[in-house]
């Protein structure tokens, strides 16, 4: 075995929205990635549309830097605990992590969780508390919360002896001393050489790769990433592709082409070695979780086992009357073929056939998970419609259980008692409650399902000033019937265009989703009734026109100005008797009987 000392192998990890992917821009300057006066965007890892739209990370990216003779591989780790999938894989490339945790905020439940994964695989931690130029920071109390969830989580000793640097990713500067800013990131480079150990590799051995992630390109097909774990993988050689856990993949293929990963470039070679990050082509059915081998041995690696999906839809053809007016892919069999090949990429999702053709079961970590696939589809042209989304029950010794989730709060003191409210209805346990300044922390354990919609009442209830972050904890037994939706819908009466003088009349039964001239048909949902019941009303109502006038009748008629829901916010809403139609023009709520006659009929059977 020998110690490859001019590589480290490390990944950033942290809760959503603490500062990652902007501390990888500053690396990647300081590091030299950048020329001096190089026009650079920010987030530059975040290369996905939605990612910046959305100012998340979805996926993790590699990079590299150098410093003084040392290459330093980079994995950019997604925050949010819908894709803590990401960050369980790719973590078996590396020797060592940094925790990154906000100066005001310490470690939240994306923390703990990532923490833990980085624990159970023995890596070395060095902690960063990020955003210290923060006018409410707090950065010694963050770093002894922190060192406080490595006691929890039953840290070794030599994590417990992690190293603490107080960084700013936003002016790049780093320092050991909270007092003192820094300069530059200088004592984090340090840290990362003195700190990570550097791969210890048998470099002379049979061939070993672990694949722990996949890209495409459309000119060398499927791209395998991931860390070699022993021996040399060369460029032309033929390899063996095996599975730990699949004994019925086992075939010969061959390497056409050998990237190392310098900055953010891909640049060719002929040959590599055990302990660096390396990207490979030629191999068609290359998947996450695979272990390319010596042609002669094969001997394939365990891969990280996955948490369980807990939320599941049911994506389906669309059979509204609109169906197949705006999409480009709208049949079964190639909504079948993209769900399907969605499995490649992404390890947290399953995918399940039903008893009818046209539907299928989709398994995620959470809303966003899902929401982002079905956001990806219909950009690339797909037409189908969603379920709301459901929990994954167990039945464990005759017993039902349901996904739990730990849930995180910050809310001023003033709004505290509209969250308490709140989480009551939804079955939530207060675990823990601190003041801060002005703040009240607290901690729950809540259903998966009571969390379903409760984002935007939370925004509202808080007036924007809240923060909340939940990462699912453990299965328990199910805790009886929750709080239902309170609000009804306004459903069209019947097919056509809606008009000024029919929405007028409808506005007065609640909050409007449409505005005029759009087109509907019956069953669509195009409002909201804050009464809790279903109503019917007709917006395409046109005023009668007769040769009759009276004073004051012609006079312009007001809307108020309609509610426009993001695809999230439409599968908050969904109650169970509803459907979202998505199409990469539109998306439509609609009851999924469609008949008002029927709806009615089934009601009094129900009765």
């Amino acid at each position: 075995m020998k110690e490859i000392s001019n590589i480290r192998n490390i990944a950033i990890i942290a809760h959503v929205d603490h500062g990652k992917t902007t501390l990888v821009d500053q690396m990647l300057r300081q590091g030299g990635v950048f020329r001096q006066n190089q026009a650079v965007a920010e987030r530059v890892m975040d290369n996905n549309d939605l990612e910046r739209e959305k100012g998340i990370t979805i996926l993790a990216k590699n990079t590299s830097i150098f410093w003084q003779d040392t290459k330093i591989n980079i994995v950019d780790t997604p925050g949010h605990a819908d894709f803590s999938g990401e960050v369980e894989r790719v973590l078996k490339m590396v020797n060592g992590v940094l925790l990154l945790v906000d100066a005001f905020e310490g470690p939240m439940p994306q923390t703990r969780f990532v923490l833990q994964k980085a624990l159970e695989m023995n890596h070395r931690v060095i902690i960063v508390i990020n955003k210290t130029d923060r006018p409410d920071a707090r950065p010694l109390e963050a770093a002894l919360e922190t060192l406080e969830l490595l006691e929890e989580l039953h840290a070794g000793a030599e994590q417990m002896d992690s190293p603490i640097i107080y960084c700013s990713g936003r002016t790049g500067c780093a320092s050991e001393d909270p007092d003192q800013p820094g300069t530059d990131l200088q004592p984090l480079f340090h840290a990362i050489l003195e700190h990570v150990p550097a791969p210890v590799v048998d470099e002379d051995g049979p061939l070993q790769l672990l694949v722990s992630s996949v890209d495409y390109n459309d000119y060398v097909g499927r791209i395998g990433i991931g860390r070699i774990d022993r021996g040399m993988l060369i460029a032309n050689s033929t390899v063996m592709v095996c599975n730990y856990h699949h004994e019925d993949i086992h075939y010969k293929a061959k390497i056409n082409s050998l990237f190392a990963i310098e900055g953010l470039k891909r640049v060719a070679v002929e040959k590599a070695t055990a302990g660096d990050i390396i990207c490979f082509s030629g191999i068609e059915y290359i998947n996450i979780g695979d272990t390319v081998c010596d042609a002669e041995q094969a001997q394939p690696l365990p891969f990280v086992q996955v948490g369980e999906p807990t939320v599941e839809m049911t994506f389906s053809v669309n059979d509204s009357p609109f169906a197949g007016q705006e999409g480009e892919y709208v049949t079964s069999r190639q909504l079948r073929e993209r769900l399907f090949h969605e499995l490649l990429r992404d390890v947290s999702l399953k995918v399940f056939e039903t008893d009818s053709t046209d539907s299928f079961r989709v398994l995620g970590r959470g809303e966003m998970h899902l929401a982002i696939l079905i956001e990806t589809m219909r950009r690339e042209g797909y037409e189908f419609s969603v379920s709301p989304p459901r929990a994954l029950f167990k039945t464990i010794d005759g017993k039902l259980y349901e996904p739990m989730e730990r849930l995180h709060v910050d809310v001023p003191e003033e709004y505290f008692r509209h969250v308490m409210e709140k989480m009551g209805e939804r079955k939530g346990l207060m675990l823990e409650m601190a003041p801060s300044g002005k703040r009240i922390k607290a901690e729950y354990i809540i259903p998966s399902r009571g969390l379903f919609g409760y984002r935007s009442e939370f925004l509202t209830d808080t007036r924007g000033e809240g923060i909340m972050g939940a990462v699912f904890a453990e299965y328990q037994e199910y805790k009886g019937k929750l709080h239902q939706r309170s609000v009804g819908s306004l459903v069209a009466w019947e097919s056509g265009v809606a008009v000024t003088y029919g929405l007028y009349n409808a506005q007065e039964r609640g909050q409007l989703f449409i505005g005029p001239g759009v087109k509907v048909y019956e069953g669509m949902i195009v409002g909201q009734n804050p009464k809790g019941e279903d109503i019917s009303v007709n917006v395409c109502k046109k005023k009668q026109v007769t040769n009759m006038r009276a004073a004051g009748s012609d006079e312009a008629l007001r809307l108020v100005p309609p509610r426009q829901l993001s695809l999230e916010q439409c599968l908050e809403y969904l109650a169970e008797d509803e459907l979202l139609e998505v199409t990469p023009k539109s998306l439509r709520l609609r009851k999924k009987v469609l008949s008002r006659t029927e709806r009615l009929r089934m009601a009094s059977r129900e009765k």
